[in-house]
């Protein structure tokens, strides 16, 4: 009942968005992702993204069956397109051998085995489903938030020395390599995230279950809350409410050469078209996740999330996507998820409780902060530019603790006890042809 109640708020919540969309003339997230099955997709690469994390329920065999027929649906697709005068891009075979892995799972699998099965397609269709509801947020921040705060949150960035003005100027004197590089990275998030969460599904197939707690679901849970926080507090970014990229409507062509003196912040009007997707940075708060849970891998996975993080970092700043106070609350963002997730999985443990409690309560006090204190945080850096980044610490190194005592708790037996599962057996699997 659980799973079907969330399976209803999730089609309720995707045709919301579709007529949102449709209002103002676009293509919804349910519309898109059909098209996909037949027009180039947006992105070839998140739909392998997907169906990599749906064979991890695979044998070896069914991987390599399921992987060239999606190749080869898109050598034909190429072809037609090619001989068409199309736009050429891969990914169709993806989404097809993907639905009909769902198709199977309903018609061929029974029992614990159709469970799995749709569990890896669930998690492949939610990876893809999760990008197109973003696009469709930003579309409704865009038109729905005409007054943007860029103003205020430049304000109080003063207080943090204004990192993206600094790192503005470091990257553009690194000439081509330093930001292809970290537009490749910022671009390609999706592919860490697989990554990672491939590792921790490593054992899926030998086990026939998945683990509780892993990257996708922090991911999604990022990516569902963090939208509406858009909306509460709209901004734009340094380079276009400060930079060239706005137009006639920035305050003035700034950044990075410059950073904004520091007055009285007032909401000021922008265009119809820009995303208002600056606070918290989501790019952020998912690099954070990255990065968090590549902490158990071995040593490559270990460097691959500490990369991907500073990398990202580097983007959002010298790409002026965003300011430094977005980053701190995206990190703080991400650590109170991760702990109310794990808090579920311990049956709403105490500290647990307590500590996203306290990280909800640092993230409020942020963004309360930079919209009511913007002012008297530039006027006092040596005082507010600590302090927000000792919040920041502060909640970190709560994160640390608890989670370091309750994976000592799990190793040592003396944690809640794990959840009884039943005896597994082996079931007759029909091969995927």
């Amino acid at each position: 009942m659980l799973w079907a109640a969330a399976g209803v708020v999730t089609l309720a919540f995707l045709v919301g968005l579709e007529i949102a969309a449709r209002r103002y003339g676009q293509h919804g997230p349910i519309t898109d992702q059909a098209r996909e099955v037949v027009f180039a997709p947006k992105s070839g690469t998140v739909l392998y993204a997907g169906m990599a994390l749906m064979m991890v329920v695979f044998t070896w065999r069914q991987r390599f069956i399921a992987l060239g027929t999606a190749i080869g649906i898109d050598l034909v697709f190429w072809l037609v397109r090619w001989a068409a005068g199309a736009e050429m891009m891969y990914g169709n075979g993806a989404l097809i051998v993907t639905l009909a892995c769902a198709v199977i799972a309903v018609t061929r699998r029974t029992g614990r085995e159709r469970k799995l099965l749709l569990t890896g397609v669930g998690l492949a269709l939610l990876l893809v489903a999760g990008r197109k509801t973003g696009y469709t947020w930003l579309l409704i921040t865009a038109k729905t938030r005409p007054m943007v705060l860029d103003q205020y949150v430049a304000t109080a960035d003063h207080a943090l020395g204004n990192p993206s003005w600094v790192v503005g100027r470091l990257v553009a004197k690194t000439g081509e390599i330093g930001p292809w590089i970290l537009e490749w990275v910022y671009i390609q998030l999706a592919v860490a995230a697989v990554i990672v969460a491939l590792y921790q599904f490593r054992n899926v197939a030998a086990e026939r279950r998945f683990p509780r707690h892993h990257l996708v679901r922090t991911f999604l849970v990022i990516g569902l809350l963090g939208p509406a926080f858009y909306m509460i507090y709209p901004v734009v970014g340094p380079i276009f409410a400060f930079g060239a990229d706005g137009g006639r409507w920035a305050v003035a062509d700034l950044w990075p050469a410059t950073a904004p003196a520091v007055g009285t912040p007032v909401p000021m009007p922008f265009d119809g078209f820009t995303p208002r997707n600056c606070m918290p940075s989501l790019h952020t708060a998912w690099a954070t996740a990255i990065f968090i849970h590549s902490r158990k891998g071995p040593l490559a996975l270990r460097l691959l999330g500490v990369f991907w993080l500073l990398t990202t970092l580097g983007a959002t700043l010298g790409f002026g996507y965003h300011y430094g106070a977005d980053l701190v609350a995206g990190v703080v963002f991400t650590l109170t998820i991760e702990a109310g997730l794990r808090t579920l999985d311990r049956g709403r443990d105490r500290r647990g409780l307590l500590l996203t409690g306290y990280g909800a309560a640092v993230f409020t006090a942020l963004l309360l902060a930079y919209r009511f204190l913007p002012v008297r945080m530039a006027d006092l850096p040596w005082l507010f530019g600590p302090l927000v980044l000792l919040s920041m610490t502060s909640v970190i190194y709560a994160y640390v603790r608890t989670t370091r005592a309750w994976d000592r708790e799990a190793e040592s037996g003396s944690g809640p006890a794990a959840p009884r599962l039943p005896k597994q057996r082996r079931e007759t699997q029909a091969e995927l042809v």
